[in-house]
């Protein structure tokens, strides 16, 4: 299936041809999935890219020559269009949190089924955070101690928010869908998304998984809160 086709088109970066292979097999088989190209680490995946359009971009954390989350932070600083997930096992967090902090749209674990994968290059293909926000408050949770001070020098941006956009936020980062937050606040889902779109315009995010970063960052919201 091509490009004209709406197909999402995904290139496969891991040092492991097997799990590659894994990958696309599984992949292929979607008929709105496209696995447009392969890499055995981060130097490669970044000359790829160079010369194949894709849109998301599976990325392991530790290859030889580059590292994922070094490739993470070239394609974000090089403005390309991928969204980039971080493939990561149980005792990889550290990893995952630094590809976050990179530009990376989220991260999944690398023993996720087959519809769990499907689901999260849907989920970030289409804006959304790859995982689910309570876990990346745990994660958050886990390194808020590795966070840099930020208050004052993020103080003028959370300024730029409303009283209601920064309700919102507080709720997204402390683990709250859009329907729980469409919930709590009496407002329909439609409602929470245009909010959750304003604020990442006013503050110049990337997606919803940056934004709990900077909440954390920012101490809008601080470490061991939740939604309750």
């Amino acid at each position: 299936m091509d490009a004209e086709s709406g197909a999402i088109r995904v290139v496969l970066v891991d040092d492991q041809e097997l799990v590659r292979a894994g990958f696309a097999m599984v992949l292929d088989a979607q008929p709105d999935i496209e696995v447009v190209g392969e890499a055995g680490d981060g130097l490669r995946a970044l000359e790829l890219l160079r010369a194949t359009r894709a849109d998301v971009v599976l990325m392991d954390v530790r290859m030889p020559r580059m590292d994922g989350i070094e490739a993470t932070r070239r394609i974000v600083a090089a403005g390309e269009k991928p969204k980039v997930v971080i493939l990561t096992t149980f005792d990889l967090d550290e990893y995952a949190f630094a590809a976050i902090k990179a530009g990376a749209g989220g991260f999944l674990l690398k023993d996720a089924g087959p519809a769990h994968l499907i689901e999260a290059i849907k989920a970030v293909h289409s804006g959304d955070a790859v995982v689910a926000p309570s876990t990346t408050r745990r994660l958050l949770d886990r390194f808020a101690v590795h966070l840099p001070d930020a208050e004052r020098a993020a103080g003028g941006a959370l300024e730029s928010l409303t009283e209601r956009e920064g309700e919102v936020l507080r709720l997204v980062a402390r683990g709250m869908s859009n329907a729980e937050i469409a919930g709590r606040l009496y407002v329909s889902e439609a409602t929470v998304k245009t909010h959750m779109g304003r604020i990442l315009t006013k503050l110049g995010l990337r997606d919803r998984v940056q934004a709990v970063v900077f909440a954390y960052e920012t101490g809008l919201v601080k470490s061991g809160q939740n939604g309750n």
